[in-house]
């Protein structure tokens, strides 16, 4: 009988339901991480992350032995609740009004990471795991941005640089955090900016 790499045999229901549980537990330690960072716990202990899971401490470092793996399928599980939100249909006849769309999806799906993203910048430094997410995000960011780009504004580098950075988590960051604008504020800053930039 064939088994898995942790000896447990295929097919069997003990094993399976085995499995079954571990998943469960995997995934109730990556919500419970989510949630304390969301809270402002950058960097949960492990107790905190127990005790919001409910499982037992030893549980936690039996299914992660490191954070890279940790890291991993947190960032899998905040793929897969914000896809509504990236995925939005962007509407507008114009490549500006586009553009425009695209603020306002960005808002809401900044304003639904920027608690992760803050914890992951803390340990990017230490994380090849956060480094390639963070590079991923960016590029995939920046492909979205230029594909609603029309020739002329393409053409403009300095214009393109400026929009990437315009419509960037860093700039919703300075907003939000450290200007202290509602959401609403900084999302209205970010349109008139846009404006400004955008060809008439």
């Amino acid at each position: 009988m064939l088994r898995t790499k942790e000896g447990d045999r295929i097919g069997d229901p003990e094993s399976d339901g085995r499995r079954r549980r571990s998943a469960d537990s995997r995934r109730r330690i990556i919500e419970a991480m989510l949630e304390l960072v969301r809270e402002g716990d950058i960097s949960p202990s492990a107790d905190a992350v127990a005790a919001r899971a409910g499982v037992g401490r030893r549980t936690v470092f039996r299914l992660f032995s490191d954070m890279e793996g940790v890291y991993r399928e947190m960032h899998a599980v905040m793929r897969e609740k914000v896809a509504p939100v990236r995925d939005a249909p962007l509407v507008g006849e114009t490549a500006s009004a586009k553009v425009h769309a695209l603020v306002d999806r960005r808002a809401r799906f900044f304003e639904e990471v920027l608690p992760l993203m803050v914890a992951a910048g803390v340990h990017r430094p230490r994380s090849t795991v956060l480094q390639n997410d963070h590079a991923l995000i960016q590029r995939e960011l920046r492909n979205i941005l230029s594909e609603l780009l029309d020739e002329q504004i393409l053409s403009n580098r300095e214009m393109v640089e400026s929009l990437d950075m315009l419509l960037s988590i860093d700039v919703w960051r300075r907003l939000r955090l450290e200007q202290r604008l509602t959401v609403a504020q900084a999302t209205s800053i970010l349109h008139m900016l846009v404006t400004a930039l955008l060809p008439a």
